[in-house]
């Protein structure tokens, strides 16, 4: 018998999970095992839902549907409910172990936290100086444009302390939305020590306070102008060991603007970025130029590839992560939580890596 398994989102025809789950089907010798995608809204998810039977293994849910699947299935593991989304259904047969016949339970789970720590371990590493540098995509990256693995990460700039793999200083994430709270839960697995969110507006963020409170980390939120017009937050990129934007597709731009401009000789002196200073914020003193970024960038968006701040970050001198890098590792632990198998991890991981690029077009 068949088994089934789907992505599940509106709009859902630009996704790459297809690609690379069916390639990790195919590197496991899962042959009667098919991926497809299914254009689901908010209120159609429950009645898709109900019609899960026993040939399915797992759903991968996009955006909208992370929220709205919390109260729709019937477990929740401790680490989605935390942050408030579920990306991952897994399906099971109900009813008494050997049963044939039966209905399904579903439960929910986060593969999003792990992708956005793989990710970023993958640019912290490549942050290292060539002596310290590991093996690798993301070691194997040199300067220059993203040369096809997702990261571009020119040599750390002299006097710029770069962080590693289980140390991050100071981290900054843009934006309120739900996958800011997988990435402050992400940083805190990463040993972040110190985390501000920088949101267009404080009284959208309810969400992310509620997820905050449960999860018990301790970032500050800040209300900011995320344009690229305000020095203060320019300077807080600058400073920062690690910026997550979870701004959506497109959103950061006028932000990528203000960060190419900051590498010439016209980059803007501070009285032409004017604004109000931000609380506690860190970094060089507000008469000062800001300087360009030498931190690790993921920017969670992969549409278009690459972004236009990954390329202005990776301009800059900094080391810029591609958002498909998450995608692809969320990915992963999507396919061993479905299927069951645990490895050999490598070959199921080059094969999706493979199959990514293929869909990209690299």
């Amino acid at each position: 018998m068949d088994v089934r398994a789907a992505v599940l989102g509106h709009p859902v025809a630009h996704s790459l999970s297809p690609a690379l789950h069916t390639a990790a089907y195919r590197a496991l010798g899962l042959d009667d095992w098919e991926y497809g995608r299914h254009d689901v809204d908010e209120h159609e998810l429950e009645t898709f839902l109900a019609g899960v039977d026993r040939g399915w293994a797992g759903l991968s849910l996009t955006m909208p549907l992370k929220h709205r699947a919390l109260a729709l299935v019937d477990h929740v593991e401790p680490l989605a409910a935390a942050v408030g989304a579920v990306n991952t259904v897994l399906v099971a047969p109900a009813g008494p172990p050997g049963a044939t016949s039966g209905g399904v339970t579903l439960t929910g789970t986060n593969t999003d936290v792990y992708g956005l720590v793989q990710a970023l371990r993958e640019g912290l590493l490549a942050s290292r100086p060539a002596t310290g540098a590991g093996t690798g995509p993301a070691a194997a990256t040199t300067a220059g444009p993203d040369d096809g693995t997702g990261v571009s990460a020119p040599a750390p700039a002299s006097g710029h302390s770069a962080a590693t793999g289980s140390e991050v200083t100071h981290a900054l994430v843009l934006g309120g939305g739900a996958t800011a709270a997988s990435t402050l839960a992400a940083l805190a697995e990463l040993g972040c020590t110190s985390a501000r969110v920088l949101v267009r507006s404080l009284d959208r963020a309810g969400e992310l306070r509620a997820a905050i409170a449960r999860m018990g980390v301790t970032p500050e939120l800040v209300e900011a102008d995320l344009t690229g017009t305000d020095g203060h937050v320019l300077r807080e990129l600058a400073a920062a060991d690690v910026v997550v934007s979870t701004l959506p597709p497109r959103a950061a731009d006028p932000l990528a603007a203000a960060v190419g401009r900051l590498t010439g000789d016209d980059a803007p002196s501070h009285d032409a970025l004017p604004g109000a200073a931000l609380p506690g914020a860190a970094g060089t003193p507000d008469d000062a130029r800001p300087a360009p970024p030498r931190g690790v960038l993921l920017d969670v968006a992969y549409d278009p590839r690459p972004t236009a701040l990954h390329t202005a970050w990776a301009g800059a001198g900094g080391v810029a992560v591609s958002g498909e890098r998450m995608l692809l590792h969320q990915a992963v632990a999507q396919v061993r939580l479905m299927t069951g198998r645990t490895g050999p991890v490598g070959d199921v991981l080059a094969a999706m890596d493979a199959a990514l690029a293929a869909a990209l077009d690299v």
